[in-house]
């Protein structure tokens, strides 16, 4: 390819990937609906967006390491302390139950249906016992299901995906040897496989632990400490066995995540950025790789693929791996029907079919093409029906709203208190150890982690749908409020701080503020500490002389805050949360 080419190729790649993304966005699906078809379609009609061309043997590898950059950041969201009794026993069966039985069941169908070898056919199994963070957690975010369920397939689809990628590495040396492997040799194999990747993932985790204990790099050298560590390793451990990168990188983000001090040094917003933008290059420059042709007698039996593994094998995995636990019918029915197909399987399809198709392997030419058409089936139906199909088993979480309160002082405390008594699932986070232990003696749910960004990285996960700042430092209210808005689908406000504040953040930060500019928190405080009480009140009824409203929860659980300037507006049924003096909560 001459250089124009070149740059017109890679430009277009990044233009359509990151396109796609706001258009997906705007349309409020799953951005591999739009990345897939939106690849596909380049790749028809502008022959310099194909990457074998433009990278030629450098594709490969380089998928592989972006994934484990992937998979890294999927596993920074797992926190161990939320995965214990019965949804631990569920997520481990979902792995090891769910490969084997999602292989078994492709290898048997694709064989008759698209008329290849065994051999291939062992191939796109063992590719399609794959789901993966990338399509899981858009589409959790979009079904908003009960907590339990939320953490369960959100670990499978995170933990599934190095499994799958060492057993297609397993799978895809037998089939080229040609030879016959007993299990134990394939046990050893695969059992070689994770301890390669657990000792990269060891020495990642140590490098990262002492560079962020040591050096303290800044926002900028963090990030990219991460990613030149999780790049490095995963090279190095897929060097020495295939695809154990995976493994170490998935490994790595999970260590880092759950040792003490680091849940805060390791989020670092421009990460997120990075991987969306790899996720969207991979996804456009995976897809752009199909072509017409290989489709045209592909679609049907890649479809009819596609239905044994929606319709058979995963009722069947859900149903054995929820077997004797406390689960639900309603949540073991929604765990058989979430198992999309996403990067991995791409990934690892484009891979290996090339070397299957190099050593002559009957129908290895089909592995990519099916594989792509069942990643867009899969997507699209539960993209579709995951919604109504969690509403019909009755396993959405509450639309009452779940606020963050943010602060452990008194009078916060109270209101957490105040707004759980008026139906509302409340979550708070502190980081002074008295505030905490305060939080819990009422009761309230305490955020995780001892750093701010362990209590909002995962807010989606959580449910979260606002964050009131609350605390007595001005700055650090106003400093977390911008950098936490946007990564919270709801709003995310704080208290105004005092006209005479000397801070160097707050005073010069705008945006709406909480409950007006006189009801600063050291007014707040100071009425509390006078005998002002939070308290729950009917909107309808007669306020006791001298309260101030700071909430109105609407009969159907949302919670519509008081800002400066802009007082709610009572509508019947609410019921007003209220800063009233002591007299009027006196028996």
């Amino acid at each position: 390819m001459t250089t124009n080419q070149v740059f017109i190729g890679v430009g277009l790649t990044v233009l359509l990937a990151v396109g796609s993304q706001l258009l997906a966005g705007v349309l409020r699906v799953p951005a591999l609906l739009v990345l897939l078809p939106v690849g596909f379609t380049a790749g028809a009609f502008v022959e310099d967006i194909n990457p074998e061309q433009l990278l030629g043997p450098a594709f490969s590898p380089l998928v592989s390491l972006a994934v484990a950059v992937i998979l890294y950041d999927a596993g920074l969201g797992l926190d161990l302390a939320r995965l214990k009794g019965h949804d631990r026993r569920v997520v481990v069966r979902l792995i090891w139950i769910g490969a084997l039985v999602s292989w078994v069941v492709a290898t048997l169908v694709a064989a008759p249906l698209l008329g290849m070898s065994q051999r291939a056919a062992l191939m796109i199994g063992a590719i399609l016992v794959v789901s993966g963070p990338t399509v899981v957690g858009p589409l959790l975010a979009l079904v908003r299901p009960k907590d339990r369920l939320q953490h369960v397939l959100a670990w499978e689809g995170s933990l599934i995906d190095p499994v799958g990628g060492i057993l297609g590495a397993l799978v895809f040396h037998i089939v080229v040897a040609g030879t016959d492997h007993g299990v134990g040799e394939v046990v050893a194999g695969f059992l070689a496989s994770v301890g390669v990747g657990a000792a990269g993932a060891v020495v990642g985790t140590a490098l990262l632990w002492a560079l962020f204990r040591v050096l303290r790099p800044g926002e900028i050298l963090g990030t990219t400490a991460q990613l030149a560590l999780v790049v490095g390793v995963a090279a190095f451990c897929d060097v020495l066995r295939d695809d154990t990168g995976l493994i170490a990188a998935v490994v790595m983000g999970m260590a880092m995540s759950n040792l003490p001090g680091m849940d805060s040094a390791v989020r670092r917003p421009f990460f997120e950025t990075l991987v969306s933008l790899i996720l969207g290059l991979l996804f456009v420059s995976i897809s752009a790789t199909v072509t017409p042709d290989s489709l045209e007698h592909v679609i049907l039996p890649a479809l009819g693929l596609a239905a044994a593994l929606v319709l058979v094998a995963r009722p069947l995995v859900a149903a054995v791996s929820t077997l004797g636990t406390d689960l639900t019918r309603g949540e073991r029915c929604f765990i058989g029907w979430m198992a999309p197909r996403g990067i991995v399987a791409a990934a690892t399809a484009s891979t290996f079919s090339a070397g299957l198709v190099a050593e002559n392997i009957e129908g290895a030419s089909k592995i990519l093409p099916a594989t792509f058409v069942v990643i867009v089936a899969t997507v699209t139906l539960y993209g579709l029906t995951a919604a109504p199909v969690a509403r019909l088993l009755s396993v959405v979480r509450a639309s009452r709203s779940r606020p963050l309160l943010v602060g452990g002082d008194a009078w916060v405390v109270e209101l957490g208190t105040a707004l759980g008594s008026a139906g509302l699932e409340v979550l708070m986070w502190a980081g002074d150890e008295e505030q905490r232990e305060r939080i819990v003696r009422a009761g309230i749910d305490l955020a995780p982690g001892e750093l701010m960004a362990a209590a909002t990285e995962g807010a989606a996960l959580e449910g979260i749908t606002a964050v009131y700042f609350l605390t007595a430092e001005d700055d650090f209210n106003a400093l977390a409020a911008e950098v936490v808005r946007g990564s919270v689908r709801g709003p995310v406000h704080r208290l105004a701080a005092p006209p005479e504040s000397h801070g160097v953040v707050a005073p010069f930060v705008g945006g709406d503020v909480l409950f007006g500019a006189e009801l600063t928190w050291q007014a707040l405080d100071r009425r509390h500490a006078r005998g002002a009480a939070v308290v729950v009140r009917p909107a309808d009824d007669a306020w006791p002389s001298g309260s101030e409203l700071l909430f109105l929860v609407r009969p159907d659980g949302r919670l519509v805050p008081a800002l400066e300037g802009s007082p709610p507006r009572r509508e019947p049924g609410d019921s007003a949360v209220l800063m009233a003096p002591e007299r009027s909560v006196l028996p």
